[in-house]
């Protein structure tokens, strides 16, 4: 047998951290028709009709209301294909995204 000194080698494990996550935020206007914004909502973000209903009386009566909370990514896409089909249909319906804290 030998009498040689091992040390165990220590193993490092990279930290990886979970991506930021952005909000998606309906904002108000006066001038796009209430269905179909809720419509929108159902349609993008997967909101039951309830729900989509709660967000938009929410954004009407506060200026503003945040609909869903994703990666950067996925919030950005979202929030730029619910303000296309507010576009497309000649509503100035606008969706934004800010980081969450």
């Amino acid at each position: 047998m030998s009498d040689a000194f091992t040390t165990p080698r220590t193993v490092t494990k990279p930290k990886t951290e979970r991506p930021r996550l952005h909000k998606v935020i309906l904002f108000n206007d006066d001038f796009t028709p209430r269905d179909f914004v809720v419509s929108v909502l159902k349609a993008e973000f997967r909101l039951n009709a309830d729900q989509a209903r709660r967000v938009m009386i929410t954004a009407h009566q506060r200026g503003a209301c945040v609909v869903a909370v994703f990666t950067k990514d996925v919030a950005e896409t979202k929030a730029t294909r619910a303000t296309d089909a507010g576009r497309k249909m000649g509503f100035p319906l606008l969706f934004g995204t800010e980081p969450e804290e």
